[in-house]
């Protein structure tokens, strides 16, 4: 880590020990593991799993860009005085690396647990993972394994009250799974074409059968130039695709740019709707939870291209 960082990192721990203000572990019952993840996606089942035997803190919210997040004074406060960390990893939260990497905080990346063989590619990166991985479910499913195992280690007293828990969440996400694959194979199979903002779907795809156009990288950190727009829209117009998606997470004028350049070459272009990608939705909803989600985009991304038939 660069010294800088240390030193701004230190003084940050030191000041908000001293502030009095209430931490995550502070907000924690007597007896519960205070658990902080860097995504809802994370939060939510292990909310769920955990019960009243843990306290979970996302730091990232609706409509927040995980790509783009740094961590402020009051996360890092958070972080250090947590019982726990759970995180995405794969290089999501890339501009929180060096926090992960110095926090004694006891940490686990859900990326970590996957085999290597199941994570998809950058195409733009040889070498460089998919960091989506909450989008394949047998991915998530073992994320999720690995995070129960985890708090069974730290609280093993509440370790059978987890893994039943666990069982119950899982025989749910194998619902969602048969759902979902049930409903999108039922689009005609020239129609299957998923056009969003950036590539954030590739593993729903692979699970869905689906075929992914994304105007920008895995990474809203890439740029979007006008040869991304035309040759999205030609590809549109070469396949005939009813329909396009933006994102709650990620700037919609690209997108209607691509509804533009399609309109002007003649070609009959609807907005499906808004999908859920790097974020989930606000918390308290349907779409706030993993599954809600999930299924949210599903029937979304199935209104739009079978014309809900």
């Amino acid at each position: 880590m660069r010294k800088p960082f240390v030193a701004i990192y230190t003084v940050i721990i030191a000041v908000l020990a001293l502030s009095g203000c209430q931490s995550a572990t502070e907000q924690a019952a007597d007896g519960q593991l205070s658990v902080v993840t860097t995504t809802a996606q994370i939060a939510d089942p292990l909310r769920i799993i955990g019960g009243d035997r843990i306290h979970v803190e996302s730091l990232m919210g609706s409509g927040v860009d995980p790509h783009l997040y740094e961590a402020s004074q009051g996360d890092i406060s958070k972080l250090e005085q947590a019982d726990v960390l759970f995180y995405n990893g794969v290089h999501l939260e890339a501009n929180m690396s060096e926090v992960f990497e110095h926090t004694s905080v006891p940490t686990l990346a859900f990326g970590s647990a996957a085999d290597p063989a199941e994570l998809l590619e950058d195409p733009a990166s040889a070498g460089s993972p998919d960091p989506h991985i909450w989008f394949d479910i047998d991915i998530w499913e073992e994320g999720i394994t690995a995070a129960v195992e985890k708090l069974k280690e730290m609280s093993p007293e509440d370790a059978s009250f987890f893994e039943q828990n666990k069982q119950d969440y899982l025989t749910q996400l194998e619902d969602l799974k048969a759902y979902s694959k049930e409903k999108l194979s039922s689009i005609d199979e020239d129609q299957r074409v998923l056009v969003t903002a950036h590539d954030a779907f590739q593993y729903f795809a692979r699970m869905n059968d689906l075929e992914v156009v994304a105007l920008q990288g895995l990474s809203t950190e890439s740029e979007i130039g006008i040869s991304d727009v035309q040759s999205t829209v030609n590809t549109i117009v070469e396949k005939d695709v009813p329909a396009v998606f933006v994102e709650s997470s990620v700037n919609k004028s690209a997108i209607q740019s691509v509804i533009e350049g399609v309109q002007r070459q003649g070609h009959q272009i609807s907005l499906g709707g808004e999908l859920y990608s790097d974020a989930m939705g606000e918390e308290g909803t349907e779409a706030g939870t993993y599954i809600g989600m999930y299924r949210y985009n599903v029937d979304t991304i199935y209104d739009a291209l079978s014309g809900g038939t």
